[in-house]
């Protein structure tokens, strides 16, 4: 069964809890069966790789490890903050994301 995450790949969200809250960076990828996102320039980690085929030189690099979703707010520009969000339905019967503060459109 997979969940349904309130975050989106490309948006631009806050971090509302742990070592880098209140840092925004943009989503590069969403595991909606993990209930995890993937966030640019958060939760920096450090991995040790030894030398192989691909990285003949090895050594120590650093990427961005998996946070929780429920870690993040979606970013409205207007409120300059992580907001919480409200589905609107359009009358051409599309759904958009709201934001709950000043009413701007999301998505």
């Amino acid at each position: 069964m997979t969940k349904k995450l309130h975050i989106k790949s490309n948006d631009k969200v806050q971090v509302i809890s742990g070592k880098d809250k209140g840092k925004t960076g943009k989503v590069l990828h969403a595991f909606p069966t993990e209930g995890k996102v993937l966030v640019e320039g958060i939760n920096i980690l450090t991995k040790h790789k030894k030398p192989s085929q691909g990285m003949p030189q090895g050594g120590i690099i650093t990427e961005e490890g998996k946070i929780d979703a429920s870690n993040v707010l979606l970013f409205c520009d207007v409120c300059d903050k992580g907001v919480r969000t409200r589905k609107q339905i359009n009358e051409d019967g599309t759904k958009v994301r709201v934001c709950t503060k000043c009413g701007k459109v999301l998505d």
